[in-house]
This record gives C-alpha cells, structure tokens and sequence, in this order.
C-alpha cells in the first residue's frame, strides 16, 4: 500500500498502463515488450534522475513493476501478474 501512497508512482502506473500512446518510440527496447526506458519516464514525469530512480526501485521491490537491462539502460514494465494479484486481494478484504 506504501507504495501506492505517492501520486508520482500512481503516475507511473497509469504512463505504463499504455506506454505507446504515452512515450516515443525507442532505439533499444520496444515499449511493450521490454517496457519504458527511466529517462522516458523520468521526462515525462519531469523529476531529477534520482527522484525517478528512488521511485522505480520501490515500485520494483514490491513487484508492481519489472525492471530490464539492457545495453547500459533499464527499462520498466508492469507486472500485470502481480497488480491484478494486488487488486483482487484488496477487493476481497474491502
């Protein structure tokens, strides 16, 4: 739930949710494959690098977010998996 409690991350979230209407093409990594590079991110959501890197971590941890290498960058994705995982528990105890 911490980490849901920021509307930075909930941003987050919501670009990934659908990162081609949402981020440019990249070079090194599909959008929905291999997920959206932290620069991409870090623009869009116009905060310092780490801020950004503070934010991906904890989103990670908790495994709402997957993080790839890949040639010296990291790019992220949701865990679907896990979020309706999340969801469905919240549901079921609300």
């Amino acid at each position: 739930m911490k980490a849901l409690a920021s509307p930075v991350r909930l941003a987050v979230l919501a670009y990934l949710k659908d990162p081609v209407a949402n981020f440019p093409p990249q070079e090194d990594g599909d959008l929905v494959l291999d997920g959206v590079c932290a620069d991409f991110l870090r623009d869009k959501l116009e905060i310092a690098a780490a801020t950004a890197s503070r934010h991906l971590t904890l989103l990670t941890d908790c495994g709402l977010l997957i993080a790839t290498r890949r040639k010296g960058w990291t790019f992220y994705r949701r865990n679907e998996e896990e979020i309706a995982r999340f969801t469905n528990d919240l549901a079921s105890n609300l």
